[in-house]
């Protein structure tokens, strides 16, 4: 299906992909000791955040480090390791779900951080877990048009508020085991931050082209998923049913999908271990080919799909293909193929 939901590009490539680990450490089994008095008035079972989606930890940052502090942490990982002269970046774009503020943009924040150019754009762009997808297409677009020569997304997630007012929320005595399935997507949530240096990969050797993409919407499902720093509410059930079946949707839309099937990876949004065996059932990939994060970082929000492309680029040959599977609340899905 062709439209403005879909794009191919000629020229543009990811010049570096980076990610910055948060350094704390918090374990499903820490979170569940918590909640003891939870589980022991209620009768709920402990032990569901690692048995039913699979994440055994999660990290968060120290208390005095912002979510544009660790957006910034990565965009200069990547500017390094991908050798560019930071004065060509024309756009810094920030596509995190969490903030701080309303206004101005954490972009601007992470510009000035950057020391980056007065004549490099910068500003927020804000699709739930989709955003660095959505942050990849309008740089490529940008640079492809001629208008930038090189672009910087970034990301940076942090849960330590809605961790603990989530704790402290099913920890008051009127908290029942309808409120834990609730906010139980909310304890799945991890921190980390990913960057991304977009450029053109006629100039510049060994980078990896974006191939092109398109993007899907099924805004009927709007409230499946809603969320605040105080806490996100959750209809798991409705947001896995609904989610696969738009990814399914996108994924028929395609068309041609010659060599779909032969990827190398296949990096889907990190949510559970339910979701992901969903997505692999319903599009019938090779759930081999299929690298996981969320075990160890729980679902990062915008940053899952780079810090997991980060965490396997080293295995990546020239000429290997990726596919970027993205999912975000609202509900919006998006397909995205790289060659490496």
């Amino acid at each position: 299906m062709s439209g403005n939901a879909t794009f191919r590009f000629d020229d543009v490539a990811i010049v570096s992909v980076e990610a910055c680990d948060a350094p704390e450490v918090v374990t499903s089994a820490q979170i569940d000791e918590r909640l003891a008095p939870f589980y022991e008035r209620t009768g709920a079972a402990p032990g569901l955040l690692e048995s039913l989606a699979g994440i055994s930890q999660r990290r968060q940052w120290p208390e005095d480090v912002s979510f544009m502090d660790a957006a910034a942490m990565a965009g200069e990982k990547a500017i390094a390791s991908s050798g560019v002269d930071r004065r060509r970046i024309g756009l810094v774009a920030d596509s995190s779900v969490c903030r701080e503020r309303l206004e101005p943009s954490s972009a601007v924040t992470v510009h000035d951080l950057l020391d980056l150019p007065s004549t490099c754009m910068n500003f927020d762009i804000s699709n739930a877990c989709l955003g660095f997808l959505n942050g990849i297409q309008v740089a490529g677009s940008m640079i492809e048009s001629g208008q930038i020569d090189y672009a910087l997304v970034v990301d940076g997630e942090g849960t330590r508020q809605i961790h603990e007012t989530t704790i402290r929320k099913l920890l008051r005595p009127d908290a029942t085991i309808s409120d834990l399935f609730e906010n139980f997507a909310t304890l799945t949530l991890g921190s980390g931050s990913a960057a991304m240096v977009i450029g053109r990969h006629s100039e510049n050797p060994g980078s990896h082209r974006v191939k092109g993409g398109f993007f899907r919407a099924a805004s009927t499902h709007h409230e499946l998923c809603v969320g605040s720093l105080d806490g996100m509410r959750t209809d798991t059930r409705g947001l896995l049913e609904a989610g696969t079946e738009v990814a399914k949707l996108a994924w028929e839309d395609a068309g041609d999908k010659s060599g779909w099937f032969d990827m190398r990876y296949y990096i889907l949004h990190q949510v559970s271990q339910v979701h992901t065996q969903a997505v692999i059932d319903t599009l019938g990939i090779d759930a081999d080919r299929v690298p996981r994060s969320f075990p160890e970082y729980g679902n990062i929000g915008p940053a899952a799909i780079p810090v997991t492309l980060a965490g396997v680029q080293d295995s990546l040959q020239p000429g290997d293909g990726v596919m970027f599977q993205g999912m975000g609340s609202g509900i919006n899905a998006a397909l995205v193929e790289i060659e490496w």
